[in-house]
């Protein structure tokens, strides 16, 4: 293994790219915990796109958030420039950030950007079963020296609570947040269904937030509160408040889990083994045959096992 972050001196410089998405963003702050817990001195760059900056807003694991452009990353100067993102304009970023030492996983297209080249997080971990993706981007600090150890929740700080609701950490309000969107088809339970599971938790006495972007359709779910749109800290409030999360395997679905919120989290595209809830108590219900063939009586199930009335 590369042992690049002890030779850093003290106060040195580190970037990551990660650029986006919301889901990916939440996975990467274990290893950025990871890297902090064990060089408290270095100073951490995220590079991200504006819309998902708030993700690393008032995380204590990172100094700076930087847009992603050369003269930005160049202007903070890295001693060391780790790509996460693996794109080809994130391979270009890290080629010009005028790092001395330009990591990224060996699996990465355009590997002239890179002269560490990290190995998948099997070989990284000693271990042959498949990877979360938290552990496969922690794998990339110990590969670069960090030792390994347990990796941690990841973090979702959030900056304050309106008056009347109860700041992360606190009791949270009795109600339930559903993102019933997913960004392709293959990954969305049918709106219908989702509509039925929130008209029972209602009847049975919960509240129910609907959560979604601008352009989502959100017709289906006139008759209840929602949240269409909303600042990402907005959604943190809800999240870091809420007693328990449904949703399609998604970005929100991990913000819940950074919180500890119970969530039922529905999976067909996309495997739970690599993409499910990170260190949070979770039913996670897979139908690789097709997300369409979940039943609402599966679901209400689940949510019976997290203590919610079915």
């Amino acid at each position: 293994m590369e042992r690049v972050l002890e030779a850093l001196p003290r106060g040195g410089r580190v970037a990551i790219i990660r650029l986006r998405s919301l889901g990916d963003c939440v996975l990467t702050t274990p290893a950025l915990s990871v890297l902090k817990a064990f060089r408290s001195d270095l100073s951490v760059a995220v590079v991200v796109e504006d819309r998902f900056r708030e993700v690393f807003e008032g995380n204590p694991d990172v100094d700076t958030i930087l847009p992603p452009s050369v003269l930005a990353i160049r202007h903070f100067r890295p001693q060391v420039c780790l790509n996460f993102h693996g794109g080809p304009r994130s391979a270009w970023l890290t080629a010009l950030s005028g790092a001395r030492r330009r990591a990224g996983f060996g699996h990465f297209r355009q590997q002239f950007a890179y002269n560490i080249r990290i190995p998948r997080a099997q070989e990284v971990l000693g271990i042959t079963r498949k990877v979360h993706t938290t552990e496969h981007l922690a794998s990339a600090m110990f590969y670069l020296g960090a030792p390994q150890c347990e990796i941690p929740r990841a973090i979702l700080p959030v900056r304050e609570a309106p008056a009347g609701r109860p700041a992360a950490g606190r009791k949270p309000w009795p109600h339930i947040v559903i993102h019933p969107f997913a960004a392709n088809a293959d990954k969305a339970w049918p709106a219908a269904r989702f509509v039925e599971v929130a008209q029972y938790l209602e009847t049975s006495g919960s509240r129910v937030a609907i959560i979604g972007g601008a352009a989502d359709d959100f017709s289906p779910f006139r008759s209840f509160r929602t949240l269409q749109g909303a600042p990402l800290a907005e959604i943190k409030l809800l999240l870091a408040t809420a007693s328990i999360f449904l949703g399609n395997d998604s970005g929100p679905a991990h913000m819940a889990a950074a919180f500890d919120v119970p969530s039922v989290v529905l999976f067909a595209a996309t495997d739970p083994e690599i993409w499910g809830p990170w260190r949070a108590p979770a039913e996670v219900i897979y139908a690789p045959e097709g997300i369409v063939t979940i039943p609402v009586s599966r679901v209400l199930e689940a949510l019976a096992r997290l203590r919610v009335p079915a």
